[in-house]
């Protein structure tokens, strides 16, 4: 048998060593309505050949974003990584152990590390960066609970702007602190105003997206000296990082917190992942930062070498005096990212904002002249959302059976709400050329 399962005996041994008389007293801090009450409906054991059969029957409903002309976006975009990326990654340098515990033989590993926390600093425009996170919405609640002992405060104000996932995590997260969560209404396009009158004294930090979840663009300076100006701290959340080769790096609107999705870059769409956080802030703040830095060094004979320099996880150090237990590193996404990105270089990185841009115009304007949609956007990096005269996710359905994936229902990211039965959220990448948009366009055209 491949799994031995415990006897009684065995299962009593490890009650009386915790100490408690069941298995049921382990979960006592799980709320009643979130417990089982019967067995899932999960099928009986069987053979390996026929799971195998199973599953490949399973993955056979899935739509791959290739098999189609892919407009998805809200948090995970389809971007050309190139073939060199993989193979690169795939080198025994790079594909090491998951935790570079032992310096001497991962220096690989603490390499890549380091030039990826200089990327993140550079694109940020922050002084620090941290050797990466497990996604962008754990990334985003980690600068939540970071800012609450930094300023002694229990308020946290969350834009309307957030993408929903990010919000619930941080939700998730703070829920068992003192209350001071407050998240605004989603469709309100008035950010800075909103934002600005909920600061007060008991706000810890407030937190923005730009591009926000609808694909909009913001200044957000206004709101990093409203914050400041009470003493609170501005996180940035940035879900599509190629939008920070063209628009305004975060650090130069003010952000004490940059924590963002390195999905994008050099991470292909495989189903919403695999997913890979980026953290940056001031240097100040570098020692409460939560996750660890590689450190450059120099041994006795004046070579370079790579270590951690910082690490505040509680993998390292005594679990209470850790600043963080989510902050898992994304191993090997953070390679391909840094490879990407390494590729690209400066001009290229550019560049490739650019056709997204290009792109996104293209795709606005073709849509724009459409009886019965209406763009909600007026400043735009590659996702804009569009009002529909019918149901949005109705048209998610229609499409898709032409191998048009035409975006993602705001329904879908904020169901219950009113208002966003009609909304659309629409992204174009530099995969998406001139045949696709013009048939993207004469489809819904004849949906609508």
């Amino acid at each position: 048998m491949r799994y031995l399962g415990l006897i009684d005996a065995d299962r009593r041994s490890m009650l009386d060593a915790i100490g408690v008389d069941s298995i049921d007293a382990l979960y006592h801090d799980v709320p009643e309505v979130a417990v089982l009450k019967t067995p899932l409906g999960l099928p009986g054991h069987t053979g390996e050949m026929e799971v195998e059969q199973q599953i490949a029957k399973l993955v056979s409903t899935n739509r791959r974003a290739g098999a189609g002309a892919c407009f998805l976006g809200a948090g995970s975009y389809n971007h050309h990584v190139p073939a060199s990326v993989d193979h690169l990654i795939q080198r025994g340098e790079f594909l090491t152990s998951y935790t570079p515990y032992q310096p001497e033989i991962l220096q690989g590993t603490l390499q890549y590390l380091f030039e990826f926390q200089t990327q993140i600093a550079m694109i940020t425009g922050m002084g620090v960066a941290s050797a990466s996170h497990y996604d962008g919405a754990t990334a985003c609640a980690e600068a939540v609970l970071m800012a609450r002992p930094l300023t002694k405060r229990p308020g946290v104000i969350l834009s309307g702007g957030v993408h929903p996932h990010y919000a619930a995590t941080v939700s998730t997260n703070v829920q068992y602190f003192e209350s001071g969560l407050v998240t605004l209404p989603p469709a309100d396009p008035r950010l800075e105003g909103d934002l600005a009158a909920q600061i007060n004294d008991r706000t810890a930090c407030v937190v923005v997206q730009n591009p926000d979840v609808f694909g909009r663009l913001h200044d957000v300076e206004p709101i990093a000296e409203a914050a400041h100006e009470a003493s609170a701290l501005l996180v940035m959340v940035v879900t599509e990082p190629v939008s920070l080769g063209l628009v305004r790096a975060p650090g130069d609107m003010g952000p004490d917190i940059v924590a963002a999705e390195g999905q994008a870059i050099g991470n292909s769409l495989n189903f919403g992942g695999p997913c890979l956080g980026l953290f940056a802030t001031r240097e100040k703040f570098m020692r409460q930062m939560p996750g660890r830095i590689a450190g450059e060094v120099r041994d006795a004979d004046g070579h370079r070498g790579w270590v951690l320099t910082l690490s505040a996880r509680e993998q390292h150090i005594r679990r209470e005096k850790a600043t963080s237990n989510i902050c898992t590193n994304s191993g090997l996404c953070a390679p391909a990212f840094t490879i990407h990105l390494a590729l690209l270089g400066e001009d290229g990185y550019r560049r490739l904002a650019e056709l997204n841009h290009a792109k996104e115009i293209e795709l606005a304007d073709g849509l724009a002249v459409l009886s019965g949609v209406d763009l909600i956007n007026d400043s735009i990096f590659n996702e804009f959302t569009i009002r529909l005269t019918i149901n949005a996710a109705g048209i998610v359905e229609t499409l898709a059976a032409d191998d048009i994936f035409a975006g993602v229902s705001a329904s879908r990211l904020f169901p219950g709400t009113s208002d966003s039965a009609n909304l659309l959220i629409v992204a174009a990448t530099e995969r998406n050329n001139t045949d696709e948009i013009e048939r993207y366009c004469h489809a819904l055209r004849r949906v609508i």
